[in-house]
């Protein structure tokens, strides 16, 4: 008889699930798949030789400094450059408002951990990243999902989210679907969420990947009380260093910080170092433009090779920046059963009913363009279609 174990889970480890991003990956790590599938940047833009000078400038001016433990909200000059760029955008903050973060991610997980109760309910966007929904989850909340349509929550819809602790929302090129809010839905969601007392939580980790031109303000220009703005350096520096920011109305900035100091201390001093370094005299004003074209080339060849290759009943929406497309499949396909066999042909993607709190559409599927060259993405959805033409 085999004794019992000693551990006795807690109720939200149920909660937790692995991410099915991150199980596919581990599939494409095998020769020859052709993976459209994960939403990692093109490491051909990580900028090592910069990242190798500031590194080795650290280290000389102020090693002992970047190598100790620093400040629970971050390295002072990178706040005070978080708040100065995002006053260029509309968004007026100090730097006392800017708490940095081991990536978006743990800016998620710290909102969750102060907003949320169990039980407590929180919108999302229909569909919405799965790294949030997983972010959330342990804190016991019950979802919902607000309408969309290619232009973002409908605003009318928020009145099924009164009373909701916030809206999670991803204005910008958004992971999954690649939809940018127009400045007048922009408007329209912020009037009634203020109408009806909803804060929002705004994430844009793809605003800067515009390809034409750039997106309107965030919402956190227009309501300076009430909502929270996670940013991210991992999209235009590079995802290893596990940079990223939230900023905070000043009343919940207290207990962030002391949720983030419960979490892990601080973000690592050196990387945040590190990353002031480089961008602090302007390298992102040239660096993030040549990021622009090489995404914008790799967009205009998956969208000719979606007109040249998919079959009738397939639908999708050309996005202006980021790294997605979204694709429809014809009615009564189902991704994830179709999964396997386009792996067997030799390419991966992403099922879309991953990115649903409730209620998945199961004939959808996410698509990344930015680390495959134009040639590989024209061969990846010619197989994803010959997988599709077999199995309907």
């Amino acid at each position: 008889m085999k004794p019992t174990p000693p551990w006795q889970m807690a109720r939200r480890a149920a909660r937790m699930n692995p991410s099915i991003i991150r199980e596919i990956l581990k599939v494409t790590e095998r020769p020859g798949i052709i993976s459209l599938a994960g939403g990692l940047p093109s490491p051909d833009t990580f900028p090592v030789a910069a990242m190798r000078e500031a590194s080795e400038r650290v280290l000389r001016d102020s090693p002992k400094e970047a190598l100790q433990y620093a400040a629970s909200e971050g390295y002072g000059p990178l706040r005070e450059w978080v708040a100065d760029e995002l006053g260029g955008h509309g968004l007026q903050v100090d730097a006392s408002q800017v708490l940095i973060t081991t990536g978006s991610q743990q800016g998620l997980d710290l909102v969750g951990k102060v907003l949320i109760d169990a039980g407590s309910r929180v919108a999302v966007e229909s569909p919405t990243y799965l790294g949030a929904l997983q972010a959330f989850a342990p804190y016991e909340p019950e979802f919902l999902s607000v309408p969309c349509d290619d232009d973002g929550p409908l605003p009318d819809a928020l009145e099924l989210a009164a009373g909701c602790r916030f809206l999670y929302a991803l204005p910008n090129f958004q992971n999954p679907s690649g939809r940018c809010m127009s400045a007048s839905r922009r408007t329209e969601l912020v009037a009634k969420a203020q109408a009806i007392g909803l804060p929002l939580l705004e994430d844009n980790p793809y605003g800067d990947l515009w390809f034409d031109a750039p997106p309107p303000p965030p919402l956190a220009s227009r309501w300076h009380d009430g909502v929270v703005y996670l940013g991210s350096f991992s999209k235009v520096l590079a995802p290893g260093l596990r940079l990223g920011y939230v900023v905070a109305p000043k009343p919940l900035c207290p207990k962030l910080l002391q949720a983030k100091q419960a979490a892990d201390l601080h973000t690592p001093g050196f990387n945040q170092r590190v990353v002031h370094e480089v961008i602090r005299n302007g390298f992102l004003r040239d660096h993030v433009p040549t990021i622009r074209a090489r995404y914008q080339a790799q967009r205009d060849a998956m969208r000719a090779a979606l007109e040249r290759h998919m079959p009738a009943g397939c639908h999708w929406t050309v996005p202006r920046g980021g790294m997605f497309f979204w694709v429809e499949l014809p009615e009564g396909t189902d991704a994830l059963a179709l999964l396997p066999h386009a792996v067997e042909r030799g390419m991966a993607f992403v099922p879309g009913s991953a990115f649903y709190a409730d209620h998945p559409k199961l004939n959808t599927l996410r698509l990344s363009f930015v680390t495959v060259a134009p040639d590989l993405i024209e061969h990846g959805i010619a197989l994803l279609a010959q997988t599709l033409k077999e199995r309907q």
